[in-house]
């Protein structure tokens, strides 16, 4: 549990200067330079995730159940992801009105994915796990929402076009990963 915790905090420390020292990421950007910066964060950021995956593994072979959740979690969660995915799209598909309208669309599918695991899953490792991602994420998007308006930042306007392509990718992308991917690298099947 160890090795899980201390990826989490790698990763989702360095992925928390944005919420709580800004002012001393964006004078390091400029100290190191973009690239150096760019290159340093990622480097971290691969260690962190490799933490959380290789203690979430190690974790998982002795689980400590603190509840179990009712079957129909599971039929609460599948929609859940459905949704996580399609925001996950509305990142990367330019021109689409999921964007335009809730502006971090990344943000909110972290939040979607850490909420319908947290429904369907009761040990403490995937409380600490989904609990930290669901906790972060609420804060990242508090600040990036707070940050866009202080800043008078818009979103381009989304077309009909963008928004279809969002949804059928997001979409697409949640089945493939629920019938075949989740159990190729994760080792659990969802349903």
């Amino acid at each position: 549990m160890a090795i899980l915790i201390l990826g989490l905090v790698i990763f989702l420390g360095l992925h928390s200067v944005r919420i709580f020292a800004d002012d001393w990421r964006t004078a390091m950007r400029a100290k190191l330079g973009a690239n150096a910066w760019k290159g340093l964060y990622s480097v971290v950021s691969l260690a962190g995730f490799g933490l959380i995956v290789w203690g979430y593994s190690i974790a998982r072979q002795q689980p400590v159940v603190v509840w179990s959740p009712p079957k129909a979690m599971a039929h609460v969660a599948a929609p859940l992801m459905v949704i996580a995915f399609i925001l996950l799209a509305a990142a990367y598909v330019p021109r689409n009105s999921i964007k335009a309208k809730i502006h971090h669309p990344m943000t909110l599918a972290v939040k979607t994915w850490a909420l319908a695991h947290l429904l369907a899953n009761g040990t403490l490792h995937d409380i600490i796990l989904f609990g930290s991602f669901l906790l972060w994420s609420v804060l990242l998007f508090r600040t990036a929402r707070r940050r866009d308006r202080a800043a008078g930042t818009t979103y381009p306007a989304g077309t009909a076009i963008g928004t279809t392509i969002t949804v059928v990718v997001g979409f697409a992308v949640s089945v493939l990963f629920a019938h075949w991917l989740h159990l190729l690298l994760i080792g659990v099947n969802p349903f």
